[in-house]
């Protein structure tokens, strides 16, 4: 049995959505890591934003690291992602039957989002008998791996708390050094017009820019749904369509017409890609929940953000409030506690100290009791 591990910091510096303590975040993790759980140094690979001897926390970058990870696994190894940065959440395009309503993303430095589908595919590719735990230091992350099983949370569905809308966190006199890990949709879409020059880009017009932009590299739920929509597009006239139909339809019609007549090699990619059915490129494709590998550690729920907290003002300082916390916790008990235990008093010691994110358990019921990364 190994323990491998990805840890992946976003600064995002110089850009509106600059945070403060994400690098730091992966420093003190892998300090922790190395120090009380077990892992090896040559076993963990470091991806940050603020230091040029590592590589760049890009989509393609996290994706690929990811991915060896899992394809380099062994049954009974014992896997850990832990992201720090920004967290967007897009509405899912059918708003029907995904188990919170809406895409939740990790936000890479270049954008290339990777979504909740795509995390499921991760945890889909685990061998028997690994174990991935995935720790989410970000805005909207509850829910990150799609279908999974919610034990500590209010973000699938039927766990919402009734008039609860999306939550930041308040910040008092003495704590102004406090931001939120949110990567607004409305932001994320201008960082997208500066990179790329457009100025036409809106939220029906997104999933087709990321395909545009990365291409090869997007997520791959990104070009099932490009895929889809042009073969719609193909049949529109016709069909029938009720009226969501027609809006969803109109927001990426212009776009796609215009780029299918610019563009053959963009048109042919695009047709290359291969999917089963429909409800393969739409959120809420039910797989059915089973026992899997993967496991968890949201820092907030679906409508919440995570806080990016600076109390003393120097950078060096700045945290995550849920990777502080954590921390906490694991070297009182020298990393003997349960991934439930470990939730129910971070979540305490977060709500002690001011801040109203939730954090978040996602498993099957096997692993709750489980020890962290044991």
């Amino acid at each position: 049995m190994s323990k491998k591990a990805v840890l992946i910091g976003c600064n995002y510096e110089g850009t509106e959505g600059e945070l403060k303590g994400c690098v730091n975040d992966v420093k003190r993790m892998y300090a922790c890591l190395t120090e009380r759980l077990g892992f090896e140094e040559d076993n963990i690979e470091v991806l940050i934003d603020a230091d040029d001897s590592y590589p760049d926390p890009t989509g393609e970058t996290i994706r690929r690291a990811i991915t060896n990870l899992i394809q380099n696994a062994e049954s009974d190894d014992v896997l850990y992602i832990h992201y720090s940065g920004h967290g967007t959440r897009l509405p899912a395009e059918t708003g029907d039957d995904d188990d919170t309503g809406y895409d939740e993303c990790i936000v890479p430095t270049d954008m290339n989002l990777i979504t909740d589908d795509d995390f499921r595919d991760f945890v889909d590719a685990l061998p028997e008998g690994c174990k991935l735990t995935i720790v989410s230091d970000s805005c909207h992350s509850g829910g990150l791996i799609d279908e999974s099983i919610e034990q500590i949370g209010e973000s699938h569905v039927e766990n919402q708390i009734e008039g609860e809308e999306q939550e930041d966190q308040q910040q008092s006199d003495e704590d102004k050094d406090i931001r939120n890990r949110d990567l607004p949709v409305e932001v994320l879409i201008e960082i997208l017009k500066q990179k790329t020059g457009r100025d036409d880009l809106d939220i029906g017009k997104l999933r087709p820019t990321l395909f545009d932009v990365f291409g090869e590299e997007a997520s791959p739920k990104m070009k099932k749904f490009i895929k889809g929509m042009i073969t719609k597009l193909e049949n529109y006239d016709n069909e029938e369509h009720d009226e969501e139909e027609e809006m969803e339809m109109c927001m990426a019609l212009a776009f796609l017409k215009e780029k299918i007549e610019e563009d053959e090699e963009w048109a042919r990619l695009v047709m290359e890609i291969e999917y089963e059915n429909d409800e393969e490129i739409y959120a809420g494709q039910y797989r059915g929940i089973i026992p899997d590998g993967g496991i968890l550690i949201s820092g907030c729920q679906t409508h919440q953000t995570s806080a990016d907290a600076n109390p003393t003002g120097d950078p060096e300082e700045a945290y995550g409030a849920l990777t502080n916390a954590m921390l906490t916790i694991l070297e009182e008990t020298d990393g003997e506690i349960s991934y439930q235990d470990l939730v129910y008093r971070t979540r305490q010691i977060l709500s002690e100290t001011g801040y109203s994110q939730r954090p978040g358990l996602y498993c099957s019921d096997q692993y709750a009791d489980a020890q962290f990364l044991g």
